[in-house]
């Protein structure tokens, strides 16, 4: 299956959902008015676009329209297509220059971080890169166990410690081990706690000085991520670990299994934060590279991102 074919077959619930809308709200009108509009935003905000993201979108939809003088309402879904693309595109490429690079993965319990860590691996190792992991999540002794499964699956090496130790130590022995091995990428995990912000901030900053330290110069990502099944309530952890860290990319897990994709949108547009993956299935290789393009030839159904 290409890769066109993984994002179209994983976003099915959400283009049935949002696209659907969508077009119901197209077909219903002959004319392009303010009712129309109206109509369309509600739409959007009931696929878990987000009110103002919904708002932008319709204002830049006024904007073409009266630029381009579409009066069909049919035309207006194309418009939209190349809107939301636009919206969505833009710093989507993993910043991975240095040897070794730094990827520092946070979020959530239950959200899929530590099978996202292993797919990514998978994913980096076919591109030809030499990853190495971290398991800097110590405090659940299951963390380190499935990122030792998951290291296996992908054969990749990793740096591993005890239940309770520091997970700054790991990162540092993660980062000597890189440097030693000559491991091209280094992805370290990190404790999903969110409930307690300062202690969250206090060991975020901890981490962060072993790696600008011990990696002064080498390319950091900071990727956080997050369920899409979740609706608005990842857009909303979106917002709280961009207060607390620097995240640099979000990976959105679980596209295959929600109605809810429309938050893509949310998250891009109203934190300015890019997309670097998204999870569209349970396979190994179902994490793909995120692509605006390829993501809204998908939304709305369409066979032209099919061969690229």
């Amino acid at each position: 299956m290409g890769i066109f074919s993984k994002i179209k077959d994983g976003l099915k619930k959400t283009r049935d959902s949002f696209a659907g809308k969508v077009e119901q709200v197209l077909r219903s009108f002959t004319k392009i008015d303010e009712e129309l509009f109206e109509e369309l935003e509600e739409s959007l905000i009931m696929s878990d676009v987000g009110m103002v993201t919904a708002e932008h979108i319709c204002d830049e939809l006024r904007r073409r329209i009266k630029e381009t003088g579409v009066t069909d309402a049919a035309e207006v879904r194309g418009l939209m297509k190349e809107i939301i693309a636009g919206m969505l595109d833009g710093g989507q490429e993993l910043n991975i220059r240095t040897k070794p690079s730094v990827i520092l993965v946070i979020g959530v319990n239950g959200v899929g971080k530590t099978t996202t860590i292993g797919k990514m691996a998978y994913d980096l190792t076919s591109r030809g890169k030499k990853v190495l992991l971290g398991a800097a999540d110590t405090f659940r002794a299951a963390a380190i166990d499935q990122l030792q499964i998951w290291a296996d699956r992908a054969g990749v090496d990793i740096i591993r410690h005890s239940e309770g130790s520091d997970p700054a130590a790991v990162v540092f022995d993660a980062l000597q081990a890189a440097k030693s091995r000559h491991a091209d990428v280094v992805i370290c995990d990190t404790a999903g706690r969110l409930h307690n912000k300062k202690n969250l901030m206090d060991e975020l900053s901890k981490i962060t000085r072993v790696i600008s330290r011990e990696a002064e110069g080498c390319d950091v990502e900071v990727l956080l991520v997050l369920d899409a099944t979740t609706g608005q309530n990842a857009l909303n952890q979106a917002r709280q670990f961009k207060e607390a860290a620097g995240i640099t990319g979000i990976v959105l897990t679980k596209l295959d299994g929600t109605a809810r994709g429309g938050v893509v949108i949310g998250i891009r547009e109203e934190l300015q934060v890019p997309i670097k993956y998204i999870g569209v299935g349970e396979k190994i290789d179902d994490l793909q590279p995120f692509d605006a393009q390829d993501f809204a030839n998908a939304l709305f159904d369409d066979e032209t991102g099919e061969n690229q």
